[in-house]
């Protein structure tokens, strides 16, 4: 089916009420209409996030999400970074079909992500499902759950009111390995492990027959990703996104910038900052140069611009150059 076929958008808007309005939402009111659009000639919608960091101009909506309907129900793929979004996003699914949503498909558990799914389970009958790793997001206390209640703690403070003392996270009711297989309706739900690459538990989902792959925070188009985290592999990440191009998708829905039906592209934009990152960085640690040395030598013109780039960029490099360090001085196996 030709790619122009997905190229064209049908634009839904649900404007929110006024902060200091009468309503019913059961989590603080956005200030700014959350927008859903579809993917042309299939009932699959998406909505964008900002492409910069979560902050009060944005309510915390960085990330992508979206939903597929079916004749039996609806299965959503992430469910944005507040409660207030995922209330928001639930409306918007009410709003185009009187069908439950079945499942909640989770990318990865990070915070821009996940805490939207407390909308969903408190107002739908929805099972959440992940990578089984996802399940370290909150399992080991003096690690990874001191971090998740660490992050928690930080959005409370930057994402007031809409991330607040009441917000929790919410774990997955199922979880898969590698590979998990949904069918619902006419539709084929593939859901693929791609991990660890930008987090542990990276998930990606393909929808048959329609060929969209909501791709996760795997392949962010346009925006420079963030890698600063134990669990980043950069190397199997490069390795997950030749997995995706072998996927051949007709239109792809990255975890954040823009969906596009030229899925070449949108994941050359990952694979190209990534290859650049770790050449750059492999040749630091291979001249024995030190880090803010050889960062400020490196010539990041082509990414300056970029959204993200003052946030991540130099948090990306030191991680880099830390994880060719380390493949640096490893010892050759025998």
């Amino acid at each position: 089916m030709a790619a122009t076929r997905f190229a064209a958008v049908v634009i839904l808007a649900l404007y929110a009420l006024p902060a200091m309005a009468e309503t019913d939402e059961p989590y603080p009111p956005l200030l700014q209409p959350l927008i859903v659009e579809q993917v042309s000639g299939a009932p699959i919608y998406y909505t964008i996030g900002s492409p910069g960091i979560p902050e009060q101009k944005n309510q915390g909506h960085t990330s992508n999400a979206g939903f597929v309907v079916t004749t039996d129900g609806v299965v959503v793929f992430d469910a944005l970074g507040t409660p207030s979004l995922g209330w928001n996003l639930l409306e918007a699914i009410k709003r185009i079909t009187s069908a439950p949503v079945r499942y909640n498909i989770v990318s990865h558990y990070h915070a821009d992500h996940i805490y939207g799914l407390q909308a969903f389970k408190d107002h739908s009958a929805s099972l959440v499902v992940a990578q089984q790793r996802a399940t370290e997001y909150r399992e080991d206390e003096e690690t990874a759950g001191e971090r998740a209640e660490q992050r928690l703690d930080q959005r409370r403070l930057a994402l007031a009111p809409w991330v607040d003392g009441n917000t929790r996270v919410v774990p997955p009711d199922i979880t898969f390995d590698s590979r998990m297989t949904l069918f619902l309706g006419s539709k084929r739900f593939v859901l693929i492990y791609a991990g660890p690459a930008h987090s542990a538990s990276d998930s990606m989902m393909v929808v048959e027959p329609d060929g969209v792959l909501f791709a996760g925070d795997v392949v962010q188009n346009g925006r420079i990703p963030f890698m600063n985290a134990d669990d980043v592999d950069t190397a199997n990440w490069l390795r997950s996104l030749a997995e995706v191009e072998t996927l051949a998708p007709k239109f792809i829905i990255p975890g954040h910038g823009r969906p596009s039906a030229n899925a070449k592209d949108a994941i050359a934009f990952t694979r190209d900052y990534i290859s650049f990152a770790r050449a750059a960085m492999a040749k630091a640690a291979e001249d024995w140069i030190d880090f803010d040395t050889a960062y400020d030598r490196i010539d990041w013109s082509k990414y300056k611009d970029i959204p993200a780039f003052d946030v991540n960029n130099r948090a990306n490099a030191y991680r880099i150059f830390l994880e060719m360090e380390k493949a640096q001085f490893k010892p050759d196996k025998q």
